[in-house]
């Protein structure tokens, strides 16, 4: 039986376990990657583990999200971060430089390579053929430590590309279509291998948008082939030494396969509130348009700005329209203003904002009150936009243009003919905003600047073999990492302050939450379905951690967070019978009985208003021993 390209990758780089589906696997880590929102905890972490100098194949600190200094806390944590790469020898990405899953696929993404990313759009260089996951923050800085990544050996789901896209149809479309098959939870558990003629017709920038919003459906990861224009990509990037083609064997077999014509695709939106609400730009045609924000790691290659430029050239933008446009990065930027399609996009009435993440984490450019926001991004889950009753939808760069220039939701299909661009064969490199790492000699006297809002890791205790707790909160399905623990431009520059951002936990769903689980002490969260869906970033489980949280009881969770919740010594629990979940209610008491036993047999007793509950657990061995220990950092620290 032949091997699919994830699996070829997984067994070139499995140190333990078997490549069975649901069996923990270990895998050696190439490349890591962080960003400033989760990178200052990540690097506490990594300083607290004691090792002298990251082991990895290449790590890269990045600064993309809290670049918005209107205090000192953004500009303290960056400067941390920068004095942690200089001394323990990763590649620092100044602010400016751009979004890390861009600037990683141009400069460092390796096709055959593991890369892990403390972002949950790591993905993204699945687009060149890299095994390429999002990961919680404890378990990158173990990785850089040369400590193995656990994750459950995952199914195999294939894509078969036939056709071509026709005008004005674009690869954000194909994510959007996929989403609508599968839904934001339909990939949790598998990797999406994306296959078939039709991915000759697909450059390298339009993978990396169809892989970056594989984490949207919940999958691993997503991966295409290396091929012919890989190594092109690779070679007008300077990098074409690094190329190995790589494809899946023809006898490999696949858990589900999924066809999909390119032919027949059209112009898509996501509605509100989930990136899998879907439906076509023909059916929301003439919905008002308040804003347009061009831009994200989704959506802000090159390829995507010079079709923007294009569309807009010789253009002006509807004067009840805001337009935004991100370029993903420096080099992006450059060579638009290098070509002169920058200027057609100033010239639109467009304002263009710096190569960083910027609105789609809610960093600025917020919509206004209800507001219509059409956006290039990956996530639309309510509230993320910094503006609780924004209506934001999430759309292609076609889309996006054709209806700032309406002022309406417009199908681009109704603009005449098709622009199109042509892509140059070479890219400007200029690398002068990555600071290189001190020498091994030289780090030994480098000190590590840290600002006042940098606080220590939480504190953790070992697990008890008997939890009682109040229920504090109970949540329904798609509770997004979002909810748990916000983004946005009021919230993020604490994000190294775990005690500060306690106060915003499960804010969106309730205000009261944070103080009534200080005054429990010990709590118990009550979740639904894919619990923890969306971003990776391991707050969403570290201020539940501060906040006393023992153990979140849900019907399904989302991978990571799972992941994160166990590494921060947090209980994650299904309901045996998921019709339990209507049994329980916010303020009962409940007990979490024989632990420990519970937790070897893989069923643990939940005790609550004089009944008993079967709760689900499937832990390993090794995960049996980090949640004894009280977490990641602990166990880590203790072998």
């Amino acid at each position: 039986m032949g091997l699919t390209i994830a699996q070829k990758i997984i067994k070139n780089h499995l140190i333990s376990g078997e490549m069975k589906v649901g069996e923990e696997i270990a895998l050696r880590i190439d490349q890591t990657l962080t960003q400033d929102a989760t990178g200052t905890m990540a690097y506490l972490e990594f300083e607290a583990i004691g090792i002298p100098r990251v082991r990895t194949k290449l790590s890269v600190a990045y600064i993309d999200h809290n670049t918005l200094q209107s205090g000192f806390e953004n500009a303290d944590d960056h400067r941390y971060i920068q004095s942690v790469a200089k001394k323990f020898g990763l590649r620092f990405s100044r602010p400016g430089n751009g979004i890390c899953h861009q600037v990683h696929l141009e400069r460092f993404g390796v096709p055959g390579m593991t890369l892990i990313g403390s972002d949950s759009h790591t993905p993204t260089a699945g687009g060149i053929g890299m095994l390429a996951m999002g990961a919680g923050g404890l378990d990158v800085a173990v990785a850089m430590g040369g400590g193995a990544y656990y994750i459950t050996m995952p199914k195999m789901f294939k894509v078969n590309l036939t056709g071509k896209l026709r005008p004005w149809v674009s690869a954000k479309d194909v994510s959007l279509e996929i989403l609508r098959i599968l839904s934001v939870k339909g990939g949790v558990g598998a990797i999406i291998e994306w296959g078939g003629e039709g991915i000759k017709t697909l450059s390298v920038p339009e993978r990396a948008t169809i892989t970056n919003m594989g984490t949207e459906l919940g999958a691993t990861t997503s991966i295409f082939p290396s091929d012919e224009i890989t190594r092109e990509f690779l070679e007008a990037q300077g990098r074409g030494d690094v190329y190995v083609p790589l494809e899946s064997d023809p006898d490999a077999v696949y858990d589900r396969i999924i066809d999909i014509n390119l032919s027949e695709l059209k112009p898509l939106l996501a509605c509100p509130h989930s990136p899998d609400n879907i439906k076509s730009a023909e059916e929301l045609k003439g919905i008002k348009v308040d804003q347009v924000c061009i831009g994200s790691c989704t959506n802000s290659s090159l390829r995507d700005m010079l079709k923007v430029a294009a569309m807009l050239k010789g253009k002006k933008i509807d004067d009840s329209v805001s337009l935004s446009v991100s370029p993903g990065s420096k080099q992006v930027l450059s060579m638009l203003a290098d070509c002169g399609a920058l200027s057609d996009i100033l010239a639109s009435g467009a304002r263009v904002l710096e190569c960083a993440c910027g609105p789609c984490i809610g960093m600025g450019f917020s919509p206004n009150s209800a507001g219509v926001s059409l956006r290039t991004f990956n996530r639309n889950f309510e509230g993320r936009s910094g503006t609780k009753d924004a209506q934001v939808y999430l759309v292609s760069p076609e889309v996006a243009v054709a209806s700032a220039l309406t002022g309406y939701i417009t199908d681009p299909r109704t603009l005449g003919d098709y622009i199109e661009i042509e892509m140059p064969d070479a890219f400007k490199i200029d690398d002068s905003a990555v600071v290189l790492p001190a020498s091994e000699e030289e780090a030994k006297d480098l000190p590590i600047l840290r600002g006042p809002n940098i606080k220590p890791f939480p504190t953790t205790y070992p697990l008890e073999n008997e939890i009682n707790a109040n229920l504090t909160l109970k949540v329904g399905d798609n509770i997004t990492t979002d909810h748990i623990m916000p983004a946005g431009a009021k919230i993020l520059p604490y994000r190294s302050n775990i005690p500060f951002l306690s106060k915003f936990c499960f804010a969106v769903c309730d205000e009261t939450f944070a103080q009534r689980a200080l005054e429990a002490k010990q709590s118990i969260i009550v979740g639904g379905s894919n619990y923890g869906q969306g971003s990776s970033r391991e707050h969403a489980a570290l201020v539940p951690l501060y906040l006393g949280v023992k153990a979140v009881i849900a019907k399904s969770f989302a991978r990571i967070h799972a992941a994160n919740l166990i590494n921060a010594g947090i209980l994650p629990l299904t309901f045996t019978n998921p019709e339990d979940y209507e049994s329980l209610s916010q303020d009962d008491k409940l007990t979490l009985e024989n632990v420990f036993e519970g937790m070897e047999k893989g069923e643990i007793t939940l005790k609550a208003n004089g009944k008993e509950y079967k709760l689900a657990c499937s832990y390993t061995k090794r995960q049996i021993d980090i949640l004894k220990a009280g977490g990641l950092l602990a166990y880590t620290k203790g072998e």
